[in-house]
């Protein structure tokens, strides 16, 4: 049959057909018409003929419409095909739909034309066009059918040879050529790849120029970016004999599918389909090479040889097969999704066919193993972060570490490095699965955990998507954890402040319009175009939508932003400021400018009192409105966006400035810390009062005091009403006072006027007042005895509310007195070294500061502490200048304070001094406290029982002589002195002192009873143990959900009821009136629960960027919101929640101010603080969140005051909210009476262990060291040590520790750039860097700094990764912008303390997990215990990484000790209070 003539097209046909290929807005329907419009009349007459027949049926309606347009597409993809084998559409010989298959790919438009035109273009070129109709289709029961455009990485540009110019030409080459040039180089092949060349010819001229400077280079290939050097540069071996060439074994009769009665045309629709095994893939030059690393996408061609299977075939055995070389190059490569089980489908496409991957070949084994890794990697991520959105960085790497890969794959377990490694697509896959969930949920990308992961990857985010990347596809939602926490029950009134402020919120934005969400405009998500397609795009007004939702278009949603709003809310680092000792000062009330109102002011009543010029009346008319001393006013301002001032009136009076009265100020809800969470009717009092005249009161207000019922322990659950009064623009009602600094609502104090100032009684005076009396020292019961003519001497004197007398102890500032020995103190030395081989150590350029992580060099001295000689004034005149009291002290040592130094005060208790001979003056003004100091050997009790009756408590066995530097007996007036009715003498004095025996009997201390407590998300019981370390509470019931740490729970308090349980279906089941859940555990009922202690998880909600019906539905669910509830239906007469720092800060305060809001609205005083557990005996910093309620009656405790001192680094403890400042109550700010805790003093003692040293038990490494070692150890002999077990690091990391030099300070940065030989017999790499660093420069030899083209300002290029280095690549390629990572793989600072202890202890963790000082392992579970203070008896349950995380999640002991201790005074000041009372009323009964 002779053949036909192509097709002769004009030029600006071609260009019209080619544009009609390439707009993507047409439908296929109208793309067909228009073509059939351009070509119609340069189609060959039996075409027009067949054109004719086809309207004809279609208007008889034989065919349709739809089968009209099939029939005609299938015609000019024929006729077009004869153009296209001589000639391109575009009028290019071999670039037929070039720029359409291998087009540019920046946006959802582009790849469409790619689909389009592969879709249309193979068929027709592919080999079995002749068969006319036949298509292929696959006979596989899945339906892996072809990835759409969107889930494949396709190449960017160029100009590839398609099936339609290549097929006709492809020759049959020998298996050898394969190594040599490409032999494929017919019409346009240096066109084709002019663009790559080019870019590999500037490569080399750069590489010719930085060889011309002077540095050394190593070469890279220009084809597949692999070093020419590197030994695991590895070549393709070449094809056997009988391999074909690709169209040839696409038309090979074991592949061929066909069935020739098939009918209809929709085959043409697909590529055809294999499958492959013993795969290679490679470059031109023959090098094997990853299809993975983004040289697909730079338009580097790859090619790989294979064995060829029908679709339908899933053995990857080589029987059955058609061997196939140098098939490609490859057009895209893509993920079809998991199949079901456990591995994904990979596949490559080339312009002939798709092929799925199965089995490599066993010289690309490895390289291939990486590419399964990191797609199993991927699926570990997205399921384990979808089910547990709130975990750590470190939670994750314990998961990738205990999970098993599945059978079958290259390898056997997972690292940190391998995260590291596929960082970038890992992140990427987790992009496309946010993408593809709905628009209300929360994305996975602002998880902390992925958050931590990109910042130290250095993870270009919206890379792929800019690209319509590829992706693992979710055709299904994973299914929730069903262990995870359910919807949040909740009490009514909870219930309700949360429903009404989030309405108002919600109400307010759609109001204005909506928030408009912003970009950050640089990334490559920014800056493509809008869809048209999602929901916002169809919102928007140029798509015809309203324009109402101003949301960005779906593919657009920027990542970077995203990651960025979420890290708003953990933007406060451990240790960021440094603070100076908070020094007491009057705080001065802002002044608040008033308005005068023209009014009528007339005296109602006689002159009730006259004091000078003043005369005193009880009523006063203003503009007929009758107002009496005690009634509350308004007053205007002169701003009249601000509401009215309210205050009371406490005494009127007239004189020389006319009529006045006395205002004691009220402060509104919502000035408070509670801002607009407050309710707008509710005043607080607060100690603010002022004279102002008459004519400012605009009006009488009704303001009513909210007592708590009688009954209010037990209406829990009860109150579903938010509103206290009706609002009728005059009422108003308070139930606490106030105190501004320190956000506390407290009970109003009682006060009773004096007879004598009845007519002038201001609470707000009173206290004033008193505490200006208490801030001015005083002196009392003078002693003429000892009198002389320069100073009067007394025997009392009075500061700050405490009584002092000779004999007494004091605490002073470390600046109050000098010693005469000059103690050797630490040196700061610089520990950078001034002479380094850059060469060999390549990053200790890095460190430019001398500050060490960790260090306590810069934490201040504590406390001087002196023993009052004699207190007296100075005489000026003859008279006592009691302005100034002065107190003559002896100095009392501490062990460091003596020659010895500090390593003294490692072995001697925490609180021992040396008396001394020494005095001082000093003045009272500068006293901090009083402390008790006690001659050891007169103690009727034993040191430990002595120390333990409190914080303040110090003792001396020895006086220290600074001439001789001896160590001697303390001389009798020392011993005499202390003698307090203790009965000294009586233990194991040595019967010296001189001083006659008193029986004075010692006021007994009330029983504290021990407080029924409910510990709500316990852990493993760290708040709970240092309550009982405070004798405070008995924890009575537990709730925790994860199995490993409630098991760790019942071990240390086996009397406890421990509930497994989520805390909402438990609060559901009380509040029901169930008295047992599903167990038969019996429930806490109303009124049992006394104390109530958590600390609720609040990361669900962190990452929400604002306000909206999301933002509601997360709060309203949080388990913040749960706890709450249990509060309210408990109602304890103690609440503590412990939380980050940063819950202060959640969501502009909304967090803390909500929950404030609730405390107060149930009635309970409550406060809140930050605490630093480092200056309550721990050696870590940690900061801590604490909120504290207490119920009316009740006293509201304060914060502990510091016990020791801390680096000041990590003592930044205020908080800002609404741009306010506030401070917790403690006045010693960072000073503290002990020195601080250090790395040394916590685990000296401990064994020497290995990496992965796993024995659950071992012996002590002898007797305890230091104080600490003591404590932690316990009274009752313990000869075994338990949980001192650490994590198998892997070969490579425990490499890179042991090469980290001993030094303080030492970290990542002193890493040298060598090959190691790893104990698993592996060799690491060298460190290659290849780039110019724009922010560092060069090294002092020339060398290059930038191991990334980003550190010269460009995109990062995946090609530039390195991997199994001494020095992590990911470090210095993410330094220059994360402050160097200082600190990762560091030491442990030996005389500083720990960072944060974390739940998974990783060198390159987000909180940095130090190694110990001279082995090459982390830290131990054991350390870890001790770094937060549990006792050495205290048991964990399940694996090393649950004990980690019990003990990283917990409360340390020592910081809830330190708190009960507070909430112990309270409750013994209220004991005593009734006493008193009850006391009061028998004397008037009697009376």
């Amino acid at each position: 049959m002779p053949t036909k003539t192509s097709l002769s097209l004009p030029e600006d046909v071609r260009k019209s057909l080619f544009l009609v290929l390439c707009f993507f807005t047409l439908s296929t329907q109208d793309r067909v018409k228009e073509k059939l419009k351009l070509v119609q009349e340069f189609l060959h007459d039996d075409a027009q003929d067949q054109l004719s027949s086809l309207k004809e049926k279609m208007k008889s309606s034989e065919i349709s419409v739809e089968g009209y347009l099939s029939k005609v597409k299938a015609l000019l993809v024929r006729e077009l095909s004869q153009s296209t084998n001589g000639e391109g559409v575009n009028g290019q010989s071999g670039k037929t739909n070039g720029l359409a298959t291998n087009g540019s790919h920046k946006g959802e438009e582009d790849a469409e034309v790619t689909m389009d035109t592969q879709e249309e273009a193979a068929p027709l070129k592919s080999p079995t066009a002749a068969k006319g109709k036949n298509g292929r289709k696959s006979k596989s029961d899945s339906d892996s059918k072809k990835s759409p455009a969107s889930a494949r990485v396709t190449r960017n540009s160029g100009k590839q040879p398609t099936i339609m110019s290549m097929f006709p030409k492809v020759q049959k080459r020998k298996s050898d050529e394969v190594n040599g040039e490409d032999s494929i180089a017919q019409n346009g092949q240096k066109e084709q790849n002019g663009q790559s060349e080019q870019n590999g010819e500037k490569e080399v001229k750069k590489e010719e120029e930085e060889e011309e400077d002077g540095t050394e280079v190593s070469v890279a290939t220009n084809y597949c970016r692999q070093y020419l050097d590197d030994a695991d540069l590895k070549f393709f071996q070449g094809d056997p004999d009988t391999a074909l060439d690709e169209p040839e074994m696409l038309t090979d009769e074991r592949l061929s599918l066909f069935d020739s009665n098939e009918d209809g045309f929709e085959s043409y629709e697909d590529l055809p389909q294999h499958k492959i095994t013993n795969f290679s893939v490679y470059d031109k030059k023959g090098h094997l090479c990853p299809f993975d690393a983004g040289l697909i996408e730079k338009n580097v061609e790859l090619y790989f040889s294979c064995v060829v299977k029908p679709i339908y075939d899933d053995n990857p055995c080589l029987d059955g097969g058609v061997p196939a070389k140098k098939l490609g190059p490859i057009n895209a490569w893509w993920i079809t999704g998991f199949d079901g089980g456990e591995k994904a489908l990979i596949g490559f496409t080339t312009a002939f066919a798709d092929y799925i991957l199965m089995q490599p070949s066993e010289e690309y084994s490895y390289i291939f193993a990486l590419m399964q890794e990191k797609i199993y990697m991927s699926k570990i991520v997205v399921e384990f972060l979808q089910k547990n959105p709130d975990v750590s960085y470190e939670d994750l790497l314990n998961k990738i570490e205990t999970t098993v890969p599945p059978a079958g794959l290259n390898f056997n377990s997972f690292t940190e490095d391998t995260l590291l490694r596929h960082a970038q697509f890992v992140v990427e896959q987790v992009e496309s699965y946010d993408e593809a969930g709905d628009q209300d949920e929360q994305p996975i990308i602002v998880t902390p955990c992925m958050r931590d992961l990109i910042k130290l990857a250095g993870v270009t985010l919206g890379k792929r998507r800019a690209a319509r990347r590829q992706a693992i596809r979710h055709p299904t939602k994973i299914e929730k954890d069903l262990k995870g926490p359910t919807k949040a029950t909740t009490t009514k009134l909870v219930y309700t402040i949360f429903d009404t402020f989030f309405s108002d919120q919600i109400d307010q934005i759609d109001k204005d319009g909506g928030i408009k969400r912003q970009r950050c405009g640089v990334c490559e998500v920014c800056q493509s175009s809008d869809c048209g397609k999602c929901v916002a795009c169809k919102d928007m007004i140029k798509f015809g939508g309203s324009g109402r939702s101003k949301q960005a278009c779906r593919q657009r949603r920027c990542p970077n932003l995203a990651v960025k709003e979420a890290e708003d809310d953990e933007n406060i680092e451990e240790e960021d400021i440094i603070v100076e000792i908070k020094k007491s000062s009057k705080k001065v009330p802002i002044a608040k400018k008033k308005k005068q109102a023209s009014v009528k002011l007339s005296w109602v009543g006689e002159v009730v009192e006259t004091e000078g010029k003043r005369r005193y009346y009880k009523k006063v008319k203003v503009n007929e409105e009758l107002l009496e001393v005690g009634d509350c006013v308004s007053v205007s301002s002169e701003d009249p966006t601000t509401a009215l001032y309210l205050a009371r009136i406490t005494s009127m009076w007239e004189d020389g400035s006319g009529k006045m009265f006395h205002a004691h100020w009220f402060l509104r809800g919502t000035a408070t810390v509670l801002g607009e969470s407050s309710d707008p009717l509710e005043l607080m009092l607060v100690d603010d009062c002022e004279d102002m005249q008459l004519n400012y009161v605009e009006s009488k207000v009704n303001v009513m005091y909210k007592a708590p019922t009688d009954n209010w322990a037990m209406e829990g659950g009860m109150d579903d009403e938010i509103k206290v009064i009706e609002d009728d623009g005059k009422s108003f009602f308070y139930q606490f006072w106030y105190e501004p600094e320190c956000a506390r609502f407290e009970t109003p104090p009682a006060f009773v006027p004096l007879d004598a100032s009845k007519h002038k009684h201001c609470m707000s005076c009173a206290r004033t007042n008193e505490k200006e009396e208490q801030e001015t020292p005083r002196v009392a019961e003078p002693l003429g005895s000892q009198d002389h003519d320069s100073k009067a001497v007394y025997a009392l004197a009075l500061f700050k509310g405490a009584q002092y007398r000779v004999g007494d102890s004091v605490f002073l500032p470390p600046d109050a007195f000098n010693f005469s020995v000059k103690a050797a103190s630490p040196v700061k030395k610089s520990h950078r070294k001034e002479d380094v081989d850059e060469d060999l150590f390549p990053e200790y350029y890095r460190k430019s500061s001398d500050y060490i992580k960790g260090s306590n060099l810069d934490a201040p001295k504590p406390f001087r502490i002196g023993r009052i000689k004699e207190i007296f004034c100075h005489r000026r005149n003859g008279k006592p200048d009691m302005s100034e009291v002065k107190l003559r002290i002896y100095k009392l040592y501490r062990p460091e304070n003596t020659h010895k130094g500090v390593k003294a005060s490692y072995h001697t208790d925490i609180n021992q001094l040396y008396w001394s001979e020494e005095e001082g003056t000093v003045g009272m003004a500068e006293v901090l406290g009083r402390c008790q100091v006690e001659y050891a050997e007169d103690l009727n009790e034993s040191v430990q029982d002595f120390s333990s009756g409190g914080p303040d408590r110090f003792y001396f066995l020895e006086a220290y002589n600074a001439k001789t530097k001896g160590f001697e007996d303390p001389p009798n007036h020392a011993r005499s002195s202390v003698q307090k009715g203790k009965g000294k003498g009586k233990g194991k004095g040595k019967g010296k002192s001189s001083a006659p025996q008193e029986d004075v009997q010692e006021p007994q201390v009330p029983k504290v009873p021990k407080y029924r407590t409910l510990d709500v998300f316990s852990g493993c019981g760290g708040l709970s143990e240092g309550f009982h370390q405070a004798d405070i509470s008995e924890t009575l019931w537990a709730i925790e959900m994860w199995e490993p740490a409630a098991q760790a729970f019942r071990l240390n308090n086996p009397g406890t009821t421990v509930f497994t349980e989520d805390c909402n279906v438990l609060l559901k089941l009380v509040m029901s009136g169930e008295k047992t859940n599903s167990l038969g555990q019996k429930l806490p009922q109303k009124g049992d629960v006394e104390m109530l202690c958590g600390g609720p998880p609040c990361q669900g909600f962190s990452g929400m960027n604002r306000f909206n019906s999301r933002t509601y539905s997360k709060f309203k669910n949080s388990l913040v919101v749960s706890y709450l509830s249990y509060c309210d239906y408990y109602r304890p007469k103690f609440f503590l929640l412990e939380n980050v720092r940063n819950f202060v800060s959640f969501k502009s305060s909304m967090v803390l101010k909500l929950t404030l809001r609730c405390l107060v609205r149930m009635g309970y005083q409550c406060t809140f603080g930050v605490l630093q557990a480092g200056q309550y005996g721990v050696a870590q910093t940690r900061r801590r969140a604490i909120i504290l309620a207490a119920a009316p009656g009740e006293k509201l405790p304060r914060y502990p005051e510091p016990l020791h001192v801390f680096a000041p680094r990590a003592c930044s403890l205020n908080v800002v909210v609404d741009e306010k400042k506030y401070f917790s109550n403690v006045t010693r700010g960072n000073g503290g009476i002990y020195r601080t805790i250090t790395v040394r003093d916590a685990m000296s003692d401990l064994p020497d262990i290995r990496n992965g040293h796993a024995s659950l038990e071992i012996s002590y490494n002898g007797e305890p060291q230091s104080w600490f070692q003591r404590q932690i150890r316990g009274t009752q002999y313990q000869p075994i040590l338990r949980d001192h077990i650490c994590k198998d690091m892997s070969a490579l990391v425990e490499g890179r520790m042991r090469q980290i030099p001993l030094a303080p300070g030492s970290d990542w940065r002193d890493l040298p750039n060598l090959e190691l030989r790893l104990k698993d017999g592996t060799l690491t790499k060298r460190l290659r860097y290849t780039h110019p660093d724009k922010k560092n420069g060069r090294s002092s030899t020339g060398a290059l700094r930038g191991v990334c083209t980003c550190s010269g300002g460009t995109p990062c290029d995946p090609a530039d990764r390195q991997f199994n280095t001494l020095i992590p690549w990911c470090l210095p390629h993410t330094g220059n912008r994360h402050n160097h990572w200082a600190g990762l793989y560091g030491r442990l600072e030996w005389d500083g303390f720990f960072s944060t202890t974390v739940t998974n202890p990783e060198p390159m963790g987000k909180q940095v997990a130090e190694l110990i000082l001279l082995n090459p392992q982390v830290v131990s579970v054991r350390e870890c215990a001790r770094s937060q203070g549990f006792p050495d008896t205290y048991r964990f349950f399940g694996n090393i990484l649950d004990k980690h995380r019990q003990v990283g999640n917990a409360v340390p002991p020592p910081l809830s000790r330190a708190i009960g201790l507070e909430i112990k005074k309270c409750i013994l000041e209220r004991i005593k209070e009734e006493a008193e009372n009850v006391k009061q009323e028998k004397m008037e009964v009697i009376d």
